[in-house]
């Protein structure tokens, strides 16, 4: 595959992929369809925590780490599940969340609304990196997706990007750190994507534009699907590339989240371009 010869491309697209329900893995795609709340299909479903009502995310590991042994996918007719242990399952097939608490060992609901004000439940990385996933360490309670006035159940904002340049600089897989759009680089400065909040990004039919550095929790750390422990995944942005991010604080970054400003196709290969 030949580099884009837009003129000011910073990179291409190397990667896409969506996340049909949130904190488990999800699937690569060769193309997306990129609308007002980000990727179609991505997060549109959630396990909502019936004990607290809050969505359940690996943000807090001791909980809820086992989430990314889960796989989901989007087919014709709906979203289907994958366990752990190779069983399946369709979001829409009655005993779904019987089948999903017994696996998780918690009480757990599937969901495709996002209850107003929905919150998770984020321990300080540094916490989990210092006591392990197993301890009782303190947590924030958050509200997600305060970017986006879409319905669903994104963290923050609609569509998440990261560099080739940061993930080889820190020096892990891509898909630890669930990115929408994974921006081949082959020159590119590792954290540059700290400077494209406020620009606008432009990927095939779409145009995005950034809002702010997308912070680290444990997540990159964590067993994903085959994929053993990895802490140098957010020890390294921790020692690297603390940022003020507004509204949160001082904190370990890598990649972007953008806002959508006018929808459309990306495909692998397409040239990206910020201005």
């Amino acid at each position: 595959m030949t580099m884009p010869s837009a003129v000011g491309a910073i990179g291409q697209v190397g990667a896409l992929r969506r996340y049909p329900v949130k904190s488990m893995l999800g699937e690569a795609l060769h193309e997306a369809v990129v609308a007002e709340g980000g990727v179609e299909g991505d997060r549109t479903l959630a396990l909502l925590d019936t004990a607290t009502g809050r969505v359940a995310t690996a943000k807090h590991p001791r909980l809820w780490r086992a989430l990314l042994r889960f796989t989901a996918t989007r087919e014709s007719a709906g979203v289907r599940i994958t366990l752990p242990d190779g069983r399946s399952v369709g979001a829409a097939d009655e005993g779904v969340d019987e089948l999903l608490s017994e696996t998780l060992g918690r009480t757990v609901e599937l969901s495709a609304t996002r209850p107003a004000g929905a919150t998770v439940e984020r321990p300080d990385p540094e916490d989990v990196l210092a006591d392990g996933v197993e301890a009782e360490v303190p947590y924030e309670t958050l509200e997600i997706a305060q970017g986006t006035t879409a319905g669903n159940f994104v963290d923050y904002a609609p569509v998440h990007l990261i560099t080739t340049a940061t993930l080889e600089r820190i020096g892990t897989e891509a898909v630890r750190y669930r990115p929408n759009v994974v921006v081949t680089t082959p020159s590119g400065t590792p954290y540059a994507e700290n400077d494209w909040v406020g620009r606008e990004i432009t990927i095939g039919e779409v145009r995005l534009r950034g809002i702010l550095p997308t912070p680290r929790c444990s997540v990159p750390t964590l067993e994903h699907g085959s994929l053993p422990r990895a802490t140098h995944a957010v020890r390294i942005p921790l020692t690297e590339n603390r940022v003020d991010v507004p509204g949160f604080g001082v904190l370990p970054c890598a990649g972007v989240y953008a806002e959508v400003i006018r929808g459309g196709v990306v495909r692998e290969g397409d040239a990206v371009v910020v201005s």
